[in-house]
């Protein structure tokens, strides 16, 4: 019963995927020949069938690749290799907690392999067919390779520590494993940028000239202070274009890709700086960070309920009471329950957005750099420009271009 459930959770999900993507086919497909106007304005036309070709190219890809992973998942969760592999890691050192965190670690790995040629193929395929590829075979292997050893010596201390919880504090371990994870969250936050970025792409200071000036102008007159403004290569793998700040505090630090630099004129990417100080002003980093502790919160005292409720280890076939296959379990199966919850999740996140156009508006004292910089950013990026309102309802965490380019015209920088 409690795998029938489970398959019927994963085809449930499936079906609701499969659905959401025909509408959005068929949407493009119906504004193929001719964009609507307020896309008219945006885009011209050879890049507008240029970015419908894009995105329905996409959307086959994704579907194909969503079937196989589904097909995968459903394959593993009833075939008995989870168990069996369980019962085998934990003949090598019996009772000891390293072997279940090795045991977790071996399974995601395994489960990574069946989905490379899919990874490779968008990659060198797909995006290569676009344009936007600008990585190598070479550089693609060396960036699996740093991830596998990176996952192994930041994940495996990190599980050993959260399996070990349960004899070291008992039955309240769940309190104490939302503690030790959202420390660590906090703690990449600082690190990621200045230890772990870096062994894949560099980061070198913004050289002097109009451009630092008016970024560092912008956070004196809007009070956001960052420790530096670093350009990073993105190009040498993606033509995609990005600008974000890391870390919090006096950690914290601006980051702009090289290919946004090239593509956007000096007070274009002020304005985008501004967008992304707006999320600061407007406390959305706070609200986030809350709302990912509530979430890991609910999600370790779910956990530490199916682990002792004798009828859901069971029912794959692992024996009770034991965290590792529990918490393997639940996040292999967990998607198919929070897929539901996502367009509640990108409601507040398009919220947040539009909350830090207006700031940006505000800043820049009109919505004119902005809206150039999305404009030229949907061109460059052959963004969907025409997605179903339910499509992007449920998976956008940002509004549409239009829909922000309509909410700023509504209204008067203060």
């Amino acid at each position: 019963m409690v795998l029938q459930i489970a398959l019927a959770l994963i085809l449930l999900r499936l079906v609701a995927e499969w659905v959401l993507s025909l509408l959005n086919r068929q949407e493009v497909r119906r504004h193929a020949e001719q964009a609507p106007p307020a896309v008219a304005a945006i885009m011209d036309e050879a890049t507008y069938r240029k970015s419908v070709d894009y995105t329905l190219a996409k959307i086959r890809f994704g579907n194909l690749s969503n079937l196989f992973d589904t097909g995968v998942l459903a394959l593993v969760i009833v075939c008995g290799f989870l168990p069996w592999l369980f019962a085998q890691v934990g003949a090598w050192a019996p009772a000891a907690k390293w072997d279940d965190a090795l045991y977790v670690i071996i399974v995601f790995v395994l489960l990574s392999i069946p989905g490379l040629p899919f990874d490779w193929w968008s990659q060198f395929r797909l995006e290569e067919q676009f344009g936007f590829n600008k990585s190598t075979v070479s550089l693609w292997l060396t960036d699996k390779v740093k991830g596998l050893v990176l996952g192994f010596v930041i994940g495996f201390p990190l599980l050993w520590g959260l399996l070990a919880l349960v004899d070291w504090v008992g039955s309240n371990w769940w309190l104490w494993a939302t503690g030790l994870l959202f420390a660590f969250q906090l703690l990449m936050l600082v690190l990621y940028p200045k230890l772990i970025l870096p062994l894949f792409n560099k980061l070198t200071p913004l050289p002097e000239g109009e451009l630092r000036d008016r970024l560092m102008a912008l956070g004196d007159r809007t009070g956001f202070e960052a420790s530096t403004i670093e350009v990073i290569d993105g190009s040498k793998r993606s033509g995609h274009s990005n600008a974000y700040f890391t870390g919090f505090g006096r950690f914290r630090r601006i980051v702009l890709f090289d290919t946004l630099i090239e593509q956007l004129t000096p007070e274009e990417l002020e304005a985008v700086l501004a967008h992304e100080v707006g999320h600061y002003k407007r406390g959305h980093i706070p609200q986030r960070l809350v709302i990912g502790l509530v979430t890991l919160l609910l999600s370790f005292g779910a956990l530490a309920w199916l682990m002792e409720a004798p009828w859901f280890l069971a029912g794959f076939g692992f024996p009770s009471g034991e965290l590792a296959p529990a918490l393997l379990l639940f996040a292999l199966l967990s998607g198919v329950v929070t897929f539901w919850f996502t367009p509640i999740s990108n409601v507040l996140s398009r919220k947040h957005e539009y909350q830090a156009d207006a700031f940006a508006q505000d800043a820049m004292g009109s919505d004119t750099p902005l809206v150039g910089a999305l404009r030229k950013l949907a061109s460059k990026n052959l963004s969907n420009m025409t997605p179903h309102p339910w499509f992007s309802g449920f998976y956008y965490s940002h509004p549409t271009i239009v829909e922000r380019e309509r909410a700023m015209a509504a209204r008067t920088p203060a």
